[in-house]
């Protein structure tokens, strides 16, 4: 009985079948009473969305965000950075000043000299 009551409750507008129907496409598998709540939430969403759609929004600006945003990052300045010899001196390996890292696609590893520091040639 309390089913049939739920289902007397929603409105016409969204059929329990269209439900069902939007479940599949989904790939949802829904028992009865889930697709009778469904249904009834659906129906209120729809309720909502209307309410929405009817409000007079003639002098509201459009807009992305309803709090004006600000730019939290601080300003780009350059500054001095840390010691290449002393962050090295950490390095479990390092060779020509640079980190020594294993090589994982394969291949023939590069011999000392051949490979250039960024911006300038060994």
């Amino acid at each position: 009985m309390a089913r049939s009551r739920r289902i007397e409750a929603m409105s016409d507008r969204l059929s329990r079948a269209s439900v069902v129907h939007v479940a599949m496409l989904a790939r949802l598998a829904l028992t009865d009473d889930e697709l009778d709540r469904m249904t009834a939430d659906l129906d209120g969403i729809l309720d909502h969305a209307q309410d929405v759609a009817s409000l007079d929004t003639a002098g509201v600006a459009p807009t992305a965000h309803p709090i004006a945003l600000v730019n939290v990052f601080r300003p780009d300045v350059v500054r001095p950075g840390v010691d290449r010899d002393e962050v090295l001196a950490c390095a479990p390996v390092a060779e020509d000043r640079r980190f020594r890292v294993p090589n994982i696609l394969g291949g023939a590893s590069p011999t000392s000299g051949q490979a250039t520091e960024r911006g300038s040639a060994s």
